[in-house]
């Protein structure tokens, strides 16, 4: 039986905590061995390499840097091409623009030995857009081998639309037109650099859709034959907490507020929170989550849930850090070696979730 390898690019806010997980659930989740890759030898990274390094993960560097590495305190076991040739899946977490670079001077030169590549964020026409709970009905095994995991914020809308409006895909024509405002952190803890001074308000990228974030949702939802009216604005604040996503949905069917916060607890991928500070969340998830994160889609904001008129459903939520983005790269991953029984696998991350936050 083919040893089961899941190679990570990249070791920023997606990749060292991705690397981690894979690291610590390796055998529940049915795998043999996880490397990850590593562009430069920077001296401030060599704490978290060699932690990476001893959880067990082993460390890939394109060949004519390993002596940089192993001067450096880092200790390299693999070569770039190597690494992705004898693995099973690779997961791409590097920045924008990065994995399709990596698509056309890589991958497809290893499609016959890897079966499935994934890239995260706004890496459009790198594959299929996929969010778990969202769309894993439309993957199709043997086909979908390049997956584009969607933002966090787009997975926390889309997340919201599916489960106060769509009816788990039954009725789509239930909404008449969702308005999104995704108030951004400025950047993560971990990034000494894009920090602003104060709130900096976004443009409008698509006439149609807003910002990219509605846009994705729109194709994250087009892969299940639906075209929904999503538009977005966005806009960045001085923090580096959450992001908070202000929603307003507009649906056919009346409904209540009892109705929607019962549809809400039933989505084992949303948490509710009575807190209303992205600090005092933001603190939840670095005292209990794994690395520091919250894999949940969403987390509802119970006490701002509103339902006026009996059609329009309003409130606040804040997006987890990246979180939402490791699931579903796991969740994709699992798929891809097992198809059958992902499912099953991934639930040994069922702990991971919380119902109250």
């Amino acid at each position: 039986m083919q040893r089961k390898i899941v190679h990570v690019f990249g070791t920023g806010t997606i990749g060292e905590p991705l690397i981690g997980l894979l690291c610590d659930y390796r055998n529940q989740l049915g795998i043999d061995e996880i490397t990850f890759h590593k562009n430069r030898p920077l001296k401030d990274d060599r704490p978290k390499i060699n932690s990476l390094i001893k959880r067990g993960a082993r460390l890939s560097v394109d060949e004519k840097r390993y002596q940089d590495f192993r001067k450096s305190g880092m200790d390299p076991e693999l070569e770039t091409e190597e690494s992705i040739k004898r693995a099973t899946v690779i997961i791409d977490c590097t920045p924008k623009g990065i994995g399709n670079y990596h698509k056309e001077e890589y991958y497809h030169r290893f499609e016959e030995n890897v079966k499935g590549f994934l890239a995260q964020g706004s890496e459009d026409g790198f594959g299929k857009k996929y969010a778990r709970g969202v769309n894993d009905k439309v993957l199709v095994n043997g086909r979908d081998n390049f997956i584009q995991i969607v933002s966090c914020n787009t997975h926390n809308l889309s997340c919201i639309t599916k489960t106060l409006a769509l009816h788990d895909d039954i009725d789509p024509d239930n909404l008449t037109e969702a308005r999104f405002v995704c108030i951004r952190r400025a950047n993560d803890l971990s990034q000494p650099e894009g920090y602003i001074p104060s709130p900096q308000v976004g443009k409008h990228g698509s006439e149609e859709y807003g910002s990219h974030h509605a846009k994705d949702a729109a194709d994250l939802f087009k892969t299940l034959n639906m075209d929904l009216n999503l538009f977005s604005s966005a806009m960045k604040i001085n923090s580096q907490y959450m992001h908070i996503l202000w929603f307003n949905l507009k649906v056919k069917e009346p409904t209540t507020l009892n109705d929607i916060k019962d549809k809400l607890r039933a989505n084992p991928l949303v948490a509710m929170t009575s807190k209303d500070m992205t600090s005092t969340v933001f603190s939840f998830g670095r005292d209990q989550g794994h690395f520091g994160r919250i894999l949940n889609q969403t987390v509802i904001v119970e006490q701002t849930l509103n339902v006026r008129r009996d059609h329009e459903i309003s409130g606040f939520c804040f997006t987890p850090q990246d979180g939402n983005s490791l699931l579903s790269s796991i969740s994709a991953a699992e798929w891809f070696m097992f198809p059958h029984s992902y499912e099953d696998k991934i639930q040994c991350l069922a702990d991971l979730f919380f119902q109250e936050i």
